[in-house]
């Protein structure tokens, strides 16, 4: 009797003690312990410095500070209501809606063209597609300077050209000219931007099926229709999503333009975003400034909901291919009725082409079906005119590395003078002594490389963690938490860098490394997470479970045996970061003021005294910011393109 009560109470109280810990388990998840001490440092990321600043911002935009009391005053939705009528504003607004319409469109048609060429037949392909993608890894700061000093009406080289070509009788000021301005802008935007659009729709072009362009071709259709109702359908969800990602990053655009021309002149350039910063931290005016950012943010929300629609799931599974772009059948047919009005002059064209061939084989060879030209010849023919194609737009792509080289080996007065505008007669180093015996330069080297390097070792840390929570444990929240990676990865840095410029300051963090440190992962840990979930996705659970079975913690399986199997895509998202935080002018140039903080975009972008520009050791110092990037692209470019590839796919 003894013996039996004594069994049953001490099962009675293991099962009353065990019950609450089982239903927190059933509640937060199997593995909610381990899962949140992995994603707090992402959650408290996340909360503290991307979100709590949003709703930050939407707080101080119903502000104002009223100069003559030197108080805050609560306004409601007047800052709204105002830029309405605000001339300075509704100018801004053009000016964006204008640049991103006439730069996506352009990067569209042209990356589209490249694309389409690149994967046909073509001679020394691979080294064409590499020279295709150098604008993509050249620094900001280093694009804006040297498309300045091309479009310089004195010392620039594209008015010589122009004026040698007979195109203009006289030297233009591209940046200075209201009329000119936009335009210019937009041009070197372009230049920024075809690589994006190369690098995806050429993946996508690969991912369809051979067999149905050689059915239409069968089926009679000309090279107009099969690009018409093969090509397009067929690239319909990266074409969407590549458009998407471009307008987001296109709309926002501050630090090409603010280097280039500071929205002028007389406003002819100033976005929205150059307007939120004049009026946030130039006037000091924070709750009108956040008003102007977020007055796009329904606009920017709704095209977030669309990609992250398309983002997160499979395209096969889904079956894209059957529901048009996604957006339902209307605006399918839609889509298509504007496609077709858009493509028949072009599809009269191709058939008066054909017409005209027909009638040329007809009097040369006496049968309009008999070829004047051999399949060889023909494929010559082809391959020529692609050539033909391509060279004007290398020349574009390769023009501004040119001038940067030849202008950082001239002198200051070949320069000034104008002696030997295209090639260094003779050349000298006298540009690169100046710039690394006279200038700050070395020491904003060390900074951006502090920065650059710390930076990714945090960011890279935090993504790891979290990614493998996401994809590995179960707790309550991980859905969502993705979600809110995903939007993060997508939120433009204008639509924040306001009051986190008030959140560092209240800190004390402004003008110290602590500011960009702190800063710089917000933007670089939700892309380095996606693209880690997808990879670590890819790598069989079972290999952990075994260790696990013999023993080895979740933390030990973490450590060594799924992160040296992401080597790859721990390396991509490690040059991911690194470049970006070597790159990153906007936050740099609000948050850092001291000489002795500067980072290289600020620094290069210092020498600009006014109207003075020491555009020798200007181009010189992009030579050599430049060069870090394109070293490290080089040297693990297959990992890069791999380990993105692969967490692009799976996420």
């Amino acid at each position: 009797m003894d013996k039996r009560i004594t069994l049953d109470l001490p099962v009675g109280g293991t099962g009353s003690a065990a019950r609450p810990r089982f239903k927190l388990k059933n509640i937060l998840g199997r593995d909610w312990r381990i899962a949140y001490l992995f994603v707090l440092p992402m959650v408290l990321l996340m909360a503290g410095l991307i979100f709590w600043p949003f709703i930050s911002a939407i707080l101080m935009s119903m502000t104002t500070f009223n100069f003559n009391t030197g108080e805050t005053v609560q306004v409601g939705l007047r800052n709204y209501q105002r830029l309405y009528t605000n001339s300075d504003y509704l100018l801004s607004l053009s000016n964006t809606i204008n640049f991103t319409f006439w730069s996506l469109s352009i990067k569209f048609v042209t990356g589209m063209t490249i694309a389409m060429i690149l994967h046909s037949k073509l001679p020394w392909r691979n080294l064409m597609s590499a020279i295709m993608l150098l604008p993509w890894i050249v620094p900001e700061i280093v694009t804006a300077l040297a498309w300045k000093s091309i479009y310089d009406p004195l010392f620039g080289g594209l008015n010589p050209i122009l004026q040698g070509a007979g195109i203009i009788n006289r030297p233009l000021g591209w940046l200075s000219d209201s009329n000119l301005a936009l335009g210019s802008v937009i041009a070197v935007n372009v230049w920024k931007g075809i690589p994006f659009f190369t690098l995806l729709l050429l993946a996508g072009l690969k991912a369809i099926d051979t067999e149905l362009y050689e059915s239409a071709e069968v089926d009679g259709a000309n090279a107009v229709q099969r690009f018409r109702y093969v090509t397009l359908p067929g690239m319909r969800y990266v074409i969407l999503v590549v458009l998407l990602l471009s307008f987001i990053s296109t709309f926002n655009q501050f630090g090409l333009i603010f280097l280039m021309t500071g929205g002028g002149p007389s406003g002819a350039t100033r976005l929205y975003s150059i307007l939120a910063y004049e009026k946030a931290i130039g006037s000091l005016q924070y709750g009108p400034g956040s008003a102007i950012a977020l007055s796009v943010a329904p606009l920017m929300a709704f095209l977030i909901y669309l990609l992250s629609k398309y983002m997160r799931h499979d395209e096969r599974a889904a079956g894209v291919q059957k529901k048009g772009l996604g957006i339902g059948k209307f605006f399918g047919r839609l889509f298509s009725a504007v496609l077709d009005v858009l493509f028949w002059p072009f599809d009269m064209l191709n058939r008066g082409i054909e017409v005209l061939g027909h009638a040329l084989r007809k009097r040369m060879t006496g049968s309009s079906e008999k070829p004047v030209f051999k399949p060889q010849g023909r494929e010559r023919m082809g391959i020529g005119i692609r050539i033909l194609i391509l060279l004007p737009i290398m020349a574009f792509v390769l023009f501004p590395f040119y001038w940067v080289l030849i202008t950082s080996f001239k002198t200051t007065t070949q320069i000034s003078q104008r002696q030997s505008i295209f090639w260094p007669n003779p050349p000298t180093l006298s540009q690169y002594q100046e710039l690394l015996f006279g200038s700050p330069f070395l020491h904003w080297l060390g900074n951006s490389i502090l920065i650059a390097a710390l930076s990714t070792i945090i960011s890279v840390a935090i993504a790891a963690l979290a990614a493998y929570a996401l994809t590995r444990l179960k707790f309550l929240g991980a859905g969502l938490l993705t979600t809110a990676i995903l939007i993060t990865y997508l939120l433009p840095g204008t639509l924040i860098f306001i009051p986190l410029y008030q959140t560092l300051s209240d800190l004390g963090l402004i003008n110290s490394y602590g500011a960009l440190l702190t800063t710089y992962p917000t933007f670089l840990v939700p892309f380095a997470t996606w693209v880690l979930i997808g990879y670590f996705r890819s790598i069989p659970v079972e290999l952990e479970e075994a260790a696990m079975i013999d023993g080895a913690s979740r933390l030990y399986a973490f450590i060594r045996i799924t992160l040296p199997l992401a080597a790859p895509a721990l390396l991509s998202v490690a040059l991911f970061a690194f470049t970006n935080a070597w790159n990153e002018f906007l936050f740099a140039f609000v948050f850092i003021t001291s000489e002795s903080l500067r980072t290289l975009p600020i620094g290069l972008q210092s020498m600009v005294v006014g109207d003075i520009l020491p555009w020798g050791e200007l181009m010189a110092a992009s030579l050599l910011t430049a060069i870090p990037v394109a070293v490290l692209y080089m040297y693990a470019q297959r990992f890069l393109v791999g380990g993105l590839t692969v967490g692009a796919v799976k996420g």
